[in-house]
């Protein structure tokens, strides 16, 4: 918006015609959303705490984990919401609201964070100790997913086809299942996300470096010349979602000054649901899916583990991890929350190194 009104005055005034680069209009996106992140949560945090919007630690949920978490009982939650508004105004202000992946990404957010909200706001304010139903958030979750991945596979300008790292020329086809690949993709970022919300500054502390890793793809792959030199699947357009994921980073950061130990803020499911259906999207949409599942390892290692767990103790009866999700298997293992957190995010560090070396590694 504010930047569809700078770059229109250029013809007047032609300093404004810096707006019309991408990286500019990304790093004031980022900006903008710190900003508004950092200054504006201390108001939620005060809202939160008239509506009694705390965090509600059970025994019964998990016994080894109660006195470990127990100090985090009455935290205001929901906090997803200021990290979400954030990042939708700093869109809006600096991205092209004409492009198609803007606007979808958008939508995915907005729409994943409803249903996030509606669990967080029934299981907290409405005390209603589960909230919506695993059941009912996966419906929501399939029901975005279908309509984006139906709007991809009806677009004509979209290759239906899944690109493979390391590889130059390795670009499958995959016809009528892309629409599934896609529905796979979104739910399952957006649920491993919200599996890795379990520690104080690491969900989001893990999505800021994820944001920032996609954020060059993003502007790589809508560079027709770079995107040529490094080998990889040239996608018009692509290139706004730079000034997206750049405002996830810089409302990410914000975030994290109060959540960082001891938080003083959790996102809660408006937050993590959103944030990992728009990595997903993002993935999707750059044509580096497949990528995801190394610059997201954290992420993929947090859901694997809860799997694995529900898996064995099924069919054995016995335990894999003393605690899924991952962290908190070390937990209890007698880590402390702030060491475990530090040394998955440097993982994540050195994951976000790794994949963006495979620009090149072809």
């Amino acid at each position: 918006m504010l930047y569809s009104i700078l770059y229109g005055l250029k013809d007047h005034f032609s300093a404004l015609n810096v707006f019309k680069y991408i990286t500019v209009r990304a790093a004031l996106a980022s900006v903008t959303a710190f900003a508004l992140s950092l200054l504006l949560t201390p108001l939620l945090i005060k809202k939160l705490y008239k509506l009694k919007a705390g965090q509600s630690i059970r025994k019964d949920e998990c016994p080894p984990l109660y006195p470990l978490h127990k100090h985090k009982e009455g935290t205001p939650t929901m906090g997803g919401i200021l990290i979400i508004v954030s990042i939708v105004l700093s869109t809006i202000l600096w991205a092209d609201m004409t492009n198609k992946y803007t606007l979808l990404v958008l939508f995915v957010t907005v729409s994943l964070a409803a249903v996030g909200f509606m669990d967080d706001y029934l299981k907290i304010v409405k005390g209603k100790s589960l909230g919506l139903t695993m059941s009912m958030k996966l419906v929501g979750q399939i029901a975005i997913a279908i309509f984006v991945a139906l709007k991809l596979y009806m677009d004509p300008t979209i290759e239906k086809a899944v690109t493979v790292p390391f590889f130059k020329h390795l670009i499958v086809d995959i016809g009528i299942f892309y629409i599934f690949f896609v529905i796979f993709v979104l739910i399952g970022s957006s649920n491993a996300v919200n599996l890795t919300d379990g520690l104080d500054g690491l969900a989001i502390g893990c999505t800021v470096m994820v944001a920032l890793t996609y954020a060059v793809f993003s502007y790589i792959a809508g560079h027709i010349k770079f995107s040529d030199y490094l080998m990889i699947f040239y996608v018009p357009g692509a290139g706004e979602l730079t000034v997206f994921m750049a405002a996830m980073f810089g409302a990410g950061l914000g975030f994290l000054w109060y959540n960082s130990f001891p938080a003083t803020l959790f996102m809660g499911d408006t937050g993590s649901l959103a944030l990992g259906g728009a990595i997903g999207a993002v993935a999707v949409f750059v044509k580096q899916e497949l990528v995801l599942v190394l610059v997201g390892g954290i992420f993929v290692a947090e859901a694997l583990s809860v799997i694995i767990q529900v898996v064995s103790f099924k069919t054995t009866g016995r335990r894999v991890f003393k605690v899924a999700p991952l962290h908190h298997h070390f937990q209890v293992m007698g880590l402390s929350e702030p060491k475990i957190t530090m040394r998955f995010l440097i993982v994540a560090v050195i994951l976000a190194l790794v994949s963006i070396s495979t620009l090149k590694l072809r």
